[in-house]
């Protein structure tokens, strides 16, 4: 006696197949293959001129990629039916564009899973096209192009975009061609705190011109709604922002001028060494040995690491990296004031002492002090808008060397863009059941 949960087993539902106007007729499984023969639900024998009903003339075959099952590729083998009207003498066969588009070698449940594939599980173009069980070029045409329809080209995702964070990314390691972009990257949520950062476009170069024609190129409902710009030293994004952004606030976040200080004290322990050694530093080097642990916060360091500094600094001849060691130290604790008014005076008294006065034996505090100086208010803007950082602009840059490595390297910038802004733009969740 069947179990009253359950019902008679439906090979057209499981496949999914009702939702493409199908049904399921036979089955022909194998080691490392499934095929599905399938007609459509409702036969269509009328006339399109005349409206007559027609005569069958036979069927003919049309072969989909369908969606996996079981590790398998599976393919629907279609029955498509074929009419003669005798009133009119027209010809026609059934129209199957519910079950895949025209002409094309996907099913739109195959398109749908390789599309899911790409975004949600991260898959490469060359593990979809195995799961398919068709060419390379085949998935990677069909997710794209599904893609751009669905995701890309909707204009509703630059809706509601306060905050904004703009970068260079490179793309591509090679002598042709500009290897830099532009990426813009919706900070919003991470403000907000509703969700992560997500990328929101890219841009072709790395200028002032290329960014300030892309804000150009924005409606200018968005361009109004637009209130904050977090970026780096980089002075094009900023010039480019207040030119077709008047009334943004231009933001120059914790991790670039965290950065900033970090690359003074290298670059300052690196002239150093070479001063002392006439040559780059070696593993029993005291310069060498202590080049991770001066980047690591005076709160975070073992009772180890504070006697190796010790012993360090009380070599006169490192008294340059000490200095410069106090200030990457004293820009690292502004940013970890709690207290955003105190914070602001921190960094409002190490800009003001970098900006004056600083020894020419410390050229690199110097240029420090000169770059600061110049951006001050971007750099003191973030403390009177707590959560507009940069940062998740870096970790998107990551993930985006992760699909390059994981597609080896892309030759295509348009494809690259796309491929892109599947990965990181925020698209997830709308593909959730």
């Amino acid at each position: 006696m069947p179990h009253a949960t359950f019902a008679t087993p439906d090979l057209t539902t499981f496949t999914g197949l009702d939702d493409l106007g199908l049904i399921a007729v036979g089955q022909r499984i194998t080691a490392d293959r499934a095929v599905l023969e399938c007609r459509l639900a409702v036969a269509d024998p009328w006339c399109r001129s005349c409206g007559a009903r027609g005569t069958s003339r036979g069927s003919i075959s049309r072969s989909l990629a369908h969606e996996p099952f079981g590790h398998r590729p599976t393919t629907l083998l279609l029955r498509v039916r074929r009419y003669h009207c005798q009133h009119c003498g027209a010809r026609w066969r059934e129209d199957t564009t519910s079950a895949a588009p025209e002409r094309a070698k996907l099913s739109h449940g195959g398109i749908r899973w390789a599309l899911k594939a790409l975004v949600i599980d991260h898959l490469s173009v060359s593990r979809i096209a195995a799961g398919l069980g068709v060419a390379w070029r085949t998935a990677n045409e069909a997710v794209l192009a599904e893609g751009r329809r669905v995701l890309i080209n909707d204009e509703t995702r630059f809706d509601d975009v306060r905050v904004i964070g703009v970068d260079e990314h490179v793309w591509r390691h090679t002598r042709r061609g500009d290897k830099y972009v532009t990426v813009v990257i919706d900070l919003t949520p991470t403000r907000n705190k509703t969700g992560p950062a997500r990328l929101l476009d890219m841009i072709e170069g790395r200028s002032k011109a290329s960014f300030k024609a892309w804000l150009e190129a924005r409606p200018e409902a968005w361009k109004k709604g637009v209130e904050v710009v977090a970026m780096d030293g980089f002075t094009g994004f900023k010039t480019a922002t207040q030119d077709a952004l008047p009334h943004a606030i231009t933001v120059m976040d914790p991790f670039h001028v965290v950065r900033l200080a970090g690359d003074a004290l290298d670059d300052c322990r690196r002239r150093v060494q070479q001063q002392l050694h006439k040559r780059r530093g070696r593993k029993d080097d005291p310069l060498y040995k202590t080049r991770r642990t001066l980047h690591t916060g005076t709160s975070l360091l073992t009772d180890r690491q504070c006697d190796r500094l010790s012993a360090l600094f009380t070599a006169e001849q490192h008294i340059a990296v000490e200095a410069a060691w106090e200030v990457y130290q004293a820009t690292v604790e502004a940013y970890r004031e709690p207290d955003r008014t105190r914070a602001r005076q921190r960094m409002e008294k190490i800009i003001a002492a970098l900006g004056k006065n600083v020894p020419d034996a410390l050229p690199e505090l110097a240029k420090l002090g000169r770059t600061l100086t110049k951006r001050a208010t971007d750099v003191l803007a973030f403390f009177d808008r707590p959560g507009t950082s940069n940062g998740p602009t870096e970790a998107i840059n990551g993930r985006l060397e992760h699909l390059r490595g994981s597609a080896l390297g892309f030759r295509n910038l348009v494809h690259y863009i796309a491929r892109s802004l599947l990965e990181a733009g925020g698209f997830r969740p709308l593909l959730h059941p």
